[in-house]
């Protein structure tokens, strides 16, 4: 039976209920923790046209290679442990790609160690994301994305924040703010969650028993890598809204001729290692 028909989506909560689009696969419903095949349709048609470099260097089963093929775009899949032939065997932290030959990046990274993955010891996805090492390695992954991507291209990037007993961890909050560091944010969407384990009764009464909240949505956090002068104006707008900070409705000597406590006029940025291992799942309700 097909899926229902594909449609850009055009707020910041996305929902589809399929995993895939069309009447076939994109990547393969066998493979534990698979992208939704529609988030990264959306992403292609918004950020990229024919014939456009897309990398994934958390490829796993090979949905990003199957929806950029199906929309006429090159795909370049990476993982430690591929599961489709046309991925192929990296580290997500040292991409055997040239510098600036992506014109857009998308990953969707191990959520700590929530499953089993390769089992080998350099995978991100055997860190726990109360390990400081596990962040340690993403500031690796940004840095690696940053060289590889185009000035003025764009990159997403699909995670889901964890709950454990020992703490809850917002990933999207730190990630997000680390990505900031090197990128110009462009928008934060809500992807509504289709894990069948929502649907199991003795997850919500585990929820409710044990005052926890399962993950409902994941986060897709879009970036934009800035070309020249672009960092300028973004710093700019920073420094002015802090000086707009001082005093509400006044701004300093410096600002006259501004609107009070305002940036001064430009166009600022707009506000706003191997996944494919992901296996079973731990013997244990998914709060993550």
């Amino acid at each position: 039976m097909p899926s229902p028909k594909l449609s850009i989506q055009t707020t910041t909560l996305w929902e589809y209920s399929s995993q895939h689009y069309g009447n076939t696969e994109q990547g393969s419903s066998a493979y534990r923790g698979a992208t939704p095949s529609y988030v990264i349709w959306n992403l292609l048609q918004r950020y990229t046209k024919k014939k456009d470099l897309v990398v994934d260097p958390f490829c796993g089963s090979g949905t990003t290679v199957d929806v950029a093929r199906d929309l006429g775009r090159r795909g370049l899949g990476y993982d430690l442990q591929p599961h489709h032939s046309g991925v192929f065997k990296a580290d997500a932290r040292n991409l055997p790609l040239e510098d600036g030959k992506a014109d857009f990046v998308f990953m969707d990274p191990p959520y700590g160690d929530n499953l089993t993955y390769s089992g080998r010891p350099e995978c991100i996805g055997e860190l726990a994301a109360t390990d400081p090492a596990y962040f340690e390695a993403f500031e690796e992954v940004f840095a690696e994305v940053d060289r590889i991507l185009k000035p003025g291209r764009y990159m997403a990037v699909y995670v889901c924040d964890v709950w454990k007993k020992q703490a809850f961890v917002p990933i999207a909050s730190i990630l997000s703010n680390m990505l900031a560091q090197r990128f110009l944010p462009v928008d934060h969407i809500a992807v509504v969650r289709g894990n069948k384990d929502l649907d199991k009764g003795n997850y919500h009464k585990a929820a409710e028993e044990e005052n926890f909240f399962l993950r409902g949505f994941n986060h897709l956090l879009i970036f934009k890598k800035p070309e020249a002068g672009e960092v300028r104006r973004a710093k700019a707008q920073e420094k002015g809204q802090r000086r707009g900070g001082d005093e509400p409705g006044r701004g300093r000597a410096g600002d006259r001729g501004r609107r009070p406590g305002g940036p001064r006029k430009g166009r600022p940025g707009r506000p706003g290692g191997g996944r494919g291992n992901r296996g079973r799942n731990r013997n244990r309700p998914e709060r993550s």
